[in-house]
């Protein structure tokens, strides 16, 4: 179940998902194998300071593997009016940071695996690779999602077509590993939110969800009723966790609402003088586990973020930086070292560019980001509204501040003013507002 902390509109980052590792399951839809010519062929063309200008764009795949199914880049961006996937997502399917074993967010994908493999030895099964692209009732329908909440919204959630979307939560397979006859499971994998832009939000990002399901037996000589006897072991389950990922610390339980829990918890620590929220939780409803077959069970399930507590852990300061190749970033990580602190190497500085406009009943926030980070892609750091007001005629005006910076590299003035111009020109055209 994904379970929503860091948003107060979509589930949040610290929602329940799964991975994968012990079995194969391929949940993807069987799309077909189309291809489109390859962008790295096409930048070879290029004359050598449009290649310069343009070496932060990374190439786009044509053809992608993705759970055992080919995936076209066709069949993701379809021509299809329900359709809102850019090419900068497009390009992070597939990349899995989540499986590798030298990267901040697989080394504390293995972190937790040792916890539960240690904690509940060949109790749990793993799945890391399930595919990213599920339906409309996988990833809402079957945990409960009311027809009418935000996150349905093509404002907060890539649409394939009008019954296909990329996944917002892990927990968009929990259903079905249920129905399969999964009893114990942790699921890990990448997520897709129409999102802000600034240093801890980013479109793409990984979650871990783990499930536990319990019968009769297992509580019934205890003498507590069933939803009793399974929030008291999530709980323990999850402060043990804290603990394996943090050292001892303080923690505390916080009562709060879920769609698919009841009760539902947020369990936050107080790390580096301060609480932290660490994941959600709760006793999973008895209608998902109905509906799985399962009528005389119960369950609990967690979900947590895993760039959230990453950046905490190695003191990574902004979440583009888990999509950096540049080795002054991936040499700084091992195998296995969870909690090496990262030393930052850049001290580039930012740019800043102002626009304003009179905005429409359709504008979003959300559409504006996915405007700027479908021109300027991770060269946007932060994009924040700075002003706004409305005059005698009811018209609203709102003025953001978009910041500009590499991570790895100097921008030039030319650069940032044909970004800044492509900005405001597609602003002005896509979100039908009137620039002043």
């Amino acid at each position: 179940m994904a379970i929503s902390l860091a948003h107060a509109t979509l589930f949040s980052r610290t929602s329940l998902f799964l991975s994968r590792n012990s079995r194969s399951l391929a949940f993807c839809i069987p799309f077909s194998t189309s291809s489109s010519s390859s962008a790295a062929a096409a930048s070879s063309s290029l004359p050598s300071d449009k290649l310069h200008r343009n070496k932060w764009r990374s190439p786009v795949a044509s053809v992608l593997e993705l759970g055992g199914v080919k995936i076209g880049r066709e069949d993701v961006m379809r021509d299809d009016p329900t359709n809102n996937v850019p090419d900068t997502i497009f390009s992070k399917l597939g990349m899995q940071l989540h499986r590798r074993d030298q990267h901040p967010i697989g080394i504390l994908k293995n972190a937790i695996y040792e916890y539960f493999d240690t904690s509940y030895p060949n109790k749990f099964d793993k799945f890391d690779d399930l595919c990213p692209i599920v339906t409309v009732k996988q990833n809402f329908d079957d945990v409960l999602v009311p027809a009418d909440h935000v996150s349905r919204s093509y404002n907060d959630t890539y649409y394939i077509d009008a019954q296909t979307v990329l996944r917002c939560h892990t927990s968009a397979h929990q259903a079905e590993l249920l129905r399969r006859g999964n009893t114990h499971f942790l699921v890990t994998g990448d997520v897709y939110r129409r999102d802000s832009i600034d240093s801890t939000h980013y479109p793409v990002f990984h979650q871990m969800e783990g499930v536990r399901v319990f019968s009769p037996d297992d509580w019934e000589a205890s003498g507590v009723d069933a939803t009793s006897y399974a929030a008291e072991d999530l709980k323990k389950c999850l402060e043990g966790l804290a603990n394996h990922l943090f050292g001892a610390v303080e923690m505390r339980w916080i009562d709060t609402y879920f769609p698919f829990t009841n009760p539902s918890f947020e369990l936050e620590i107080y790390f580096q003088e301060k609480w932290l929220e660490v994941l959600g939780c709760g006793v999973t409803e008895q209608e998902i586990l109905k509906r799985s077959g399962k009528t005389n069970n119960v369950a609990w399930a967690f979900g947590l973020g895993l760039e959230r507590l990453a950046m905490v852990l190695f003191d990574i300061p902004d979440i583009r930086l888990f999509w950096s190749n540049d080795e002054r970033f991936t040499s700084q990580f091992s195998k296995g070292q969870l909690g090496v602190k990262f030393k930052p190497f850049s001290k580039y500085p930012p740019c800043y560019k102002d626009i304003s406009f009179w905005i429409n009943e359709s504008f979003t926030e959300n559409n504006l980001c996915e405007v700027v980070r479908g021109i300027a892609g991770d060269l946007a750091e932060e994009v924040l509204l700075i002003d706004n007001f409305t005059n005698k005629k009811g018209m609203t005006s709102h003025c953001y501040r978009i910041a500009y910076r590499s991570m790895e590299r100097s921008l030039t003035d030319d650069e940032i003013n044909e970004l800044q111009w492509n900005v405001r020109e597609q602003v002005q055209s896509k979100l039908n507002v009137v620039l002043r």
